[in-house]
């Protein structure tokens, strides 16, 4: 069954313009780049946190091998760099979801 994995960010609002343009244009492609994930989403959290609001993200990968392997060999330097450019700024977590059914 296919794994998405989940990382669900608050982000400040006075940098939330720039977070998001820099999560489109630069991190997405970058993890999309490692070849283990089939597509990426994001979506605004709806219920509202004060003072940031908070999105989720979600790569989809076809099993638990390919997650494993970004985990291993990309995450730590992608999300090095996250916390640099954003440091003090967001809080997130992390969440790995197994798809058990689908209906269309």
């Amino acid at each position: 069954f296919m794994i998405i994995y989940n990382v669900t960010v608050s982000i400040d609002k006075e940098i939330e313009k720039q977070w998001f343009d820099w999560m489109k244009n630069t991190h997405i492609p970058d993890v999309m780049n490692t070849a283990l994930f089939l597509d990426c989403k994001i979506s605004r959290v709806l219920s509202e946190e004060v003072g940031g609001h908070t999105y989720s993200v979600q790569y989809s990968c076809k099993n638990r091998q390919d997650y494993e392997k970004y985990q291993n060999e990309f995450a730590p330097k992608l999300q090095a760099h996250h916390s640099k450019k954003f440091a003090g700024k967001f809080t997130a977590f992390r969440t790995l979801l197994e798809v058990v059914h689908r209906h269309e």
